[in-house]
């Protein structure tokens, strides 16, 4: 039988650390416990799932009554700190730049997208790659000096948010990167235009919006909106290591989210991409599946898995929550240890991963980025959240003029040959030029490179240049 408390004095529950006075919303009981700790309540019908310790009172309230998280973090030492601050750190970087720090709906995010393109009509195009089950457009941001036309020579790169409907980070810090990259570049930020003008940027910050529209809220369960509203894991939906051909199981149900994007991915001849999630702080590197397909944990690397640990490393160590020395584990993995940085099969096999296909199936390589132990934080959250990921994500952008790049060419008419295939000695990985008869590789210092194409006697040549720097 529980313990009761009096009403009419302030109270404390064994074996909780006391806190600020709190009183609880169902009753007139003073209780002196932290506020996350003492009750939890849902939305709709709501009720309290624990009762007052003081009275043992378990009404319905209204959603009215509820307690909010804060709008802006407290200062516990002003002496009228809320006591439902679950926040204990007082300090945290305040962002400079004057962004949209809020979560966006679908239709929010279309008018944040028209805005940005209004601003930077010259550098920014804005398109579709197709629509999700229930209809709403999957939308691109390209950032680019030339919207709309690859350039031979300029890599290619993009970004993914959302592919988990309920992991919102993502797309929130994709529409900030875009109001970021289009107002820096009106200011003449050095750095951004010199990017811009060196890279075809594609920005897709919701690939699941039917999941997010699901999801709602910070209040939504762990997984609600984590799957598209036919009940498809978007990540789980790709050709992966064990599946021959480079077609999805064909048992397997493929999600028009999942057809738009390998489209997406047929059209433009992408080098370099990452995939944003939530609910982890750790960057992932391929291969996701297990060679062994049983096996729920294997080390599983690539023919690239020294590049791929490289830019794993470049996101993992210049974002701020990451390399921050004093910070937790999320939950009962402790990444640190290891540089923030894991093979992703090592960690947990995911077969039909987005970035299996990227990197069997074209010419890009593409990592994860577990960019939150929170999959929804609160709107008050996100300023830090951009400021821990603000130079990471430009960063890593940069990465993409890393390795050497070139276009082969008939030696008599001077033509550029599509679909040639470009080897590098020692590594068991080809690319393939595109429509444009360029193409890109990473790492390849001291290699000879070979050039074959169906008709023509292949070309060797030694790696002229790589791993070059930006600028």
């Amino acid at each position: 039988m529980s313990r009761l408390f009096p009403h009419s004095s302030s109270s404390h529950v064994p074996g909780v650390p006391a806190s600020h006075p709190f009183l609880h919303p169902c009753c007139s009981c003073i209780l002196a416990v932290p506020a996350p700790l003492l009750f939890s309540c849902l939305p709709g019908p709501t009720f309290c799932l624990f009762p007052c310790p003081g009275c043992s009172h378990f009404p319905a309230i209204p959603v009215s009554r509820l307690p909010t998280r804060p709008s802006a973090r407290p200062d516990p030492c002003a002496g009228s700190a809320d006591p439902n601050h679950i926040y204990p750190w007082p300090h945290e970087p305040l962002p400079t730049d004057p962004l949209d720090f809020r979560h966006h709906n679908y239709d929010e995010m279309r008018k944040l997208m028209r805005r940005v393109n209004a601003e930077c009509p010259n550098i920014t195009r804005i398109y579709s790659i197709g629509r999700s089950y229930l209809g709403l457009k999957l939308y691109v941001m390209e950032i680019s000096d030339n919207p709309g036309r690859h350039e031979v020579g300029e890599p290619e790169f993009r970004y993914v948010a959302g592919m988990h409907g309920n992991e919102v980070l993502g797309r929130e810090l994709l529409l900030n990167l875009m109001e970021y990259l289009c107002r820096q570049h009106r200011r003449g930020d050095p750095r951004v235009r010199r990017l811009v003008a060196r890279t075809r940027i594609h920005l897709l910050p919701a690939m699941n919006p039917d999941g997010y529209e699901a999801a709602g809220s910070e209040l939504a369960g762990w997984a609600s909106g984590r799957w598209t509203y036919e009940g498809i894991d978007l990540n789980h939906n790709f050709a992966d290591l064990n599946t021959p051909g480079g077609t999805p199981c064909a048992l397997a149900q493929v999600a028009p989210e999942t057809r738009a994007v390998i489209d997406w991915m047929q059209r433009y001849p992408f080098v370099l991409s990452a995939n944003l999630h939530g609910g982890e702080l750790v960057v992932t590197y391929p291969f996701d599946m297990t060679r062994t397909y049983w096996k729920a944990q294997e080390l599983t690397p690539t023919a690239d898995d020294g590049v791929f640990r490289w830019l794993a490393t470049v996101y993992a160590t210049s974002n701020l929550a990451m390399a921050r020395e004093e910070r937790r584990p999320c939950h009962y993995d402790d990444f640190a240890r290891a540089g923030n940085i894991i093979n992703g099969a090592n960690w947990h096999t995911v077969p039909g991963s987005m970035n299996d296909f990227s990197y069997l199936h074209t010419n890009c390589f593409e990592i994860t980025v577990e960019l939150s132990c929170d999959k929804f934080p609160h709107a008050s959250e996100l300023p830090a959240e951009w400021e821990n990921n603000r130079e990471a994500l430009l960063l890593y952008m940069e990465q993409v003029h890393r390795g050497i790049k070139g276009v082969v060419r008939d030696a008599e008419t001077g033509r550029g040959i599509a679909d040639a295939i470009i080897s590098v000695d020692g590594i068991n990985h080809d690319v393939r030029t595109g429509r444009a008869r360029d193409w890109g590789a990473y790492g390849v210092a001291g290699y000879e490179v070979t050039a074959a194409a169906a008709g023509y006697e292949a070309a060797r040549r030694p790696a002229a240049s790589a791993w070059l720097e930006p600028g």
